[in-house]
């Protein structure tokens, strides 16, 4: 029990000290507690137990360590801690720096909380702090167009809640019970499905799943690039976790595979990663076409969960492990080339590798693996859902082709970023501009988890494996 409260409330009590009092160096308070926290995770996901804070009726917050929580924790933890250090230099010069590593603080200790969640009652409330907490990212520099920005993303927040919510209340006190592999024994009835679809698309709304999706690429330009980084690599992954959960530890496999709600989650998956790289394809803001391309990524995992099967599952983490630390990294190097050079759309990014030459490589790098090309990680995660799908029937065959298409969309909105870059056309000549280390460093660590997941899969592909394993014969994790 003191272990999970330490955990998450460490990093919440920092990040409220740093928005309501001064501090002369909260870049290096943060990055200490965030350095804290993620040894605090790694101590819950081996020797936490099970947890019980309190009862309320039917209620409970409740906290354990499973296979799916350790994940998640630890994937969460690492990634704040990288954007926090990338963040020291980013923000330097910021007058407000304290209250933006505070809320990311803030928001790390929600994560957390909903990462070690025992039962959908204490997965909501961390759900909505988290919500809550990462509002004040996108309002961060007070500009009109972000104060639109921030409470539209707020306004999409609230909605997905709400829907949540709304199947709660439809469902009853049976999903509130603590999670169960292979669900907790709710009929298959049309009261639960209607339940479950919009428990699904409530927490599909913070994965951007169509049609509630508007708000990523609203939200991102206007949000310093750290948060934007999070967001979109981390902060959407509590709508997968969420759809993750609900899924396969309240309703159960069985009880959803053939429903009509399965069939059309998979459908509006599919349309999103259609859309999503349609879009960003036609976008020229760099961070608005990243932006994009996340609200088509996500599906990839929403569409592998959603298959139901063991190869799906595999496929849908994953993709939640690669695209994750390809997508902050893509967002970190947006930021370095924001703070170095003033630089926003993709047309002015000509000669810019030989201007930050290991800025762009790491971008090739994480472009390459978003692609899906080997060896990266990216590749063993797209590969996987592939293979998954071809148990999937016609919507799963439909689903590989769309992956495909998706793959050379992006590719044509990533690969022409770095021809540019690094082949500008013409004699160029500039000064270099490279970042200092507190910026490269988090960039050569993400690159090199790519390297790792695609030279040497199975370090990944086994522990999903093993857990797929024992998810679907009902086991323990």
């Amino acid at each position: 029990m003191i272990l999970y409260c330490l955990d998450i409330l460490f990093p919440a009590a920092v990040g409220a000290a740093l928005v309501f009092f001064r501090s002369k160096r909260p870049g290096q308070t943060a990055a200490l507690c965030a350095g804290g926290a993620l040894l605090l995770t790694l101590i819950c996901a081996t020797w936490g137990g099970d947890a019980l804070a309190a009862d309320f009726g039917d209620f409970s917050l409740a906290f354990a360590a499973d296979g799916v929580s350790r994940v998640f924790a630890v994937l969460v933890g690492a990634l704040f801690l990288l954007c926090i250090v990338f963040a020291g230099e980013y923000a330097e010069d910021d007058a407000r720096r304290a209250k933006l590593f505070g809320f990311m603080l803030l928001t790390l200790g929600a994560m957390l909380g909903l990462c070690f969640a025992r039962n959908l009652f204490t997965f909501y409330l961390f759900f909505e702090a988290m919500g809550l907490a990462s509002f004040p990212l996108v309002l961060h520099d007070r500009a009109p167009s972000g104060r639109r920005a921030a409470f539209w993303y707020l306004g999409f927040s609230v909605c997905g809640a709400a829907l949540v919510l709304g199947g709660l209340i439809l469902g009853g006190a049976p999903l509130l019970g603590d999670f169960r592999p292979g669900g907790v024994g709710l009929a298959a009835d049309g009261r639960s499905l209607a339940a479950y679809f919009l428990i699904a698309v409530g927490f599909s709304c913070k994965a951007g799943m169509y049609p509630l999706s508007a708000w990523l690429p609203t939200a991102h330009p206007e949000a310093p690039a750290p948060a934007s980084a999070l967001m979109s690599g981390v902060i959407t992954k509590a709508g997968i976790l969420g759809l993750l959960r609900t899924t396969y530890f309240v309703f159960g496999a069985d009880a959803l595979r053939g429903s009509p709600a399965q069939r059309a989650l998979l459908c509006l998956a599919l349309t999103t990663v259609f859309l999503g790289s349609m879009l960003a394809y036609k976008e020229r803001l760099m961070k608005k076409r990243l932006a994009y391309s996340s609200v088509s990524q996500l599906s990839y995992v929403i569409f592998g969960l959603l298959l139901l099967s063991p190869g799906g599952w595999d496929g849908a983490l994953l993709q939640v492990v690669f695209h994750a630390s390809a997508k902050v990294g893509l967002f970190l190097c947006a930021g370095a080339i924001i703070h170095k050079t003033g630089l926003l759309y993709v047309d002015e990014l000509r000669g810019l590798g030989r201007r930050m030459p290991v800025v762009m490589c790491c971008f090739t790098l994480f472009s390459l693996s978003l692609i899906g090309i080997p060896p990266l990680g990216g590749f063993a995660a797209k590969w996987a859902l592939c293979i998954g799908a071809l148990d999937g029937g016609a919507i799963g065959i439909a689903g590989i082709v769309l992956l495909i298409v998706s793959a050379l969309l992006t590719a044509g909105y990533l690969l022409p970023v770095v021809s540019v870059a690094f082949f500008p056309g013409e004699v160029y000549r500039a000064q270099p501009c490279e970042p200092w280390p507190r910026m490269s460093l988090p960039l050569g660590l993400l690159a090199g988890v790519l390297l790792l997941g695609g030279l040497f899969p199975r370090l990944f592909t086994a522990p999903c494996a093993a857990l797929a394993a024992k998810l679907f014969s009902g086991g323990a994790l």
